[in-house]
């Protein structure tokens, strides 16, 4: 019998995976964090912004707590760096809910109505609001209190005449009687306008700590 012999054997090298660079992934992470946060500057600058209703100037339109969309681009979106508006939809008109800078402290956000557009003739008689000597008819403006104050005391209930100049416009809260708006201050200004409320994404009632499921999703007019 033939003795057996035993081939030789072949050391088998295992084949070892690339180790992940962590270098690599670390950058794919902030490339995605900073496509994300370029998208979300780039419509908040030029298409839509979350505002948040802090006072109650515009009830019952608009309670303490609701949070809005404002359409940036329905007045044309601002250049930066720049006093000019590309893609003007259309201009603000009588009636619109607008966003603005507040003339007198441009750091904070107004939320009013636009009652007089460039031209028209605002004038307040007795908590009776006229536009070019016509009544100002506007279903959502709500009086709370009973006591009508003279001109002389204060321009809240009567005032005016008084023409709105080019490029500005006469605003006023729907809660007449506890919104202090342009019969104070005058006038807003083009520039000044941020952009056109339009729906209520969110609202809080803070005294009862629950959500006013009602305003959610409700379109401002």
């Amino acid at each position: 019998m033939e003795e057996s012999q035993e081939l030789p054997q072949k050391e088998i090298t295992p084949v070892q995976q690339e180790p992940i660079k962590k270098k690599g992934l670390i950058r794919e992470y902030a490339e995605s964090i900073a496509i994300a946060v370029l998208l979300a500057l780039v419509i908040r600058t030029y298409l839509v912004q979350a505002f948040k209703i802090p006072s109650g100037s515009m009830e019952d339109t608009l309670a303490i707590g609701d949070h809005l969309l404002v359409s940036k681009f329905m007045y044309g979106t601002k250049i930066p760096f720049a006093d000019k508006r590309v893609l003007t939809i259309r201009d603000p008109r009588q009636g619109d809910v607008i966003v603005f800078e507040y003339p007198e402290d441009p750091s904070k956000d107004f939320i009013k109505r636009v009652v007089g557009a460039p031209g028209d003739v605002v004038e307040g008689k007795e908590k009776k609001v006229y536009v070019n000597g016509k009544p100002y008819e506007n279903k959502h403006e709500v009086h709370k209190e009973k006591d009508v104050i003279p001109k002389e005391m204060n321009p809240r209930d009567t005032f005016g005449p008084i023409t709105v100049p080019a490029d500005s416009y006469f605003v006023m809260g729907d809660n007449r009687d506890r919104s202090y708006d342009s019969r104070f201050w005058k006038f807003v200004r083009r520039d000044q306008i941020k952009g056109l409320a339009f729906i209520k994404y969110w609202s809080w009632d803070r005294d009862k700590l629950r959500p006013r499921f009602s305003n959610i999703g409700r379109l401002i007019n």
